[in-house]
């Protein structure tokens, strides 16, 4: 653990994240982009789609032990060669929009993962069973050893990880006090205390609307952020916020905003967050 604590703080890898930031960065804000994210599915779709290469790949690690399984172990590694692909793409996606610890981290992450994908690579290209056998075990302990990394991104460095779950337990149920309706301009986001959660309120003609005032991606300030098309932007990365419901408009984040109700109180905006407590 040691060891992979300190890549994060190692700078010497900066040089080598701006690059893929900058390569990764040339798929767009978009829909393709927001796919890859999982925008869609609620949550990153990066884990899901590695399940593939590792599966076939752990699979025919195990039929190498048996004799006579050369050729299904083959396939199998064919398979998951074409499966990374995908989960590749979505993983730098990700990678792309994180904190420089985990891009550090995660330059390693991928290192590992290329290093896997060209040894099973080789594996097909050889001919001598005993030869492939030890690419493929090789290439094994190389996708380990990458998804030991990108375990300790997910959950160490909370890589990934909803960062406004947290919000509905620090809250106690409901209706608080929030600001006087006076103060509150037109179609700017003000930002505000309740307890230890900031909170973001924005008027919006005749409605009031208030969210979690940091990001569920990596906790930017939303209150640092203009209103536009009825969305919030967060300016860390760029993910937008739909201010009737929280919804995700654009990624990179997947998860929503959590959102309050509101209404007006002899003069006082009151908040009540559904669910909390």
């Amino acid at each position: 653990m040691r060891i992979i604590s300190r890549l994060e703080r190692a700078e010497a890898l900066d040089r080598v994240v701006a690059l893929g930031q900058r390569a990764a960065r040339y798929l767009r804000p978009g829909g393709l982009r927001d796919g890859l994210h999982g925008v869609w599915l609620g949550h990153p779709l990066h884990p899901v789609l590695v399940q593939a290469p590792v599966g076939a790949w752990l699979s025919a690690a195990v039929l190498d032990a048996r004799p006579g399984s050369e050729a299904a172990a083959r396939r199998l590694v064919a398979f998951g060669l074409a499966a990374s692909a995908p989960a590749a793409l979505a993983g730098a996606a990700d990678w792309s929009e994180q904190h420089e610890q985990q891009m550090r981290v995660g330059v390693v992450h991928a290192a590992a993962n290329l290093g896997a994908v060209a040894l099973y690579a080789a594996s097909l290209a050889v001919r001598a069973p005993r030869a492939g056998r030890a690419l493929r075990f090789g290439g094994l302990a190389a996708v380990s050893a990458g998804g030991l990394l990108g375990g300790h991104i997910s959950f160490r460095l909370a890589g990934g990880a909803n960062h406004a779950e947290a919000v509905p337990h620090l809250i106690d149920p409901g209706w608080h006090d929030l600001m006087a309706a006076a103060g509150l301009p037109d179609g700017r986001p003000v930002r505000k205390m309740l307890g230890e959660v900031p909170v973001v309120i924005i008027r919006q003609g005749r409605g009031v609307h208030a969210l979690a005032g940091r990001c569920s991606h990596m906790s930017g300030p939303l209150s640092d952020s203009d209103l536009e098309d009825g969305c919030l932007t967060c300016p860390w990365h760029g993910s937008k916020f739909r201010i009737s419901d929280g919804s995700v408009a654009r990624g990179p984040a997947t998860a929503p905003q959590p959102v309050f109700e509101t209404r007006v109180r002899d003069g006082v905006i009151q908040v009540l967050l559904p669910g909390a407590g």
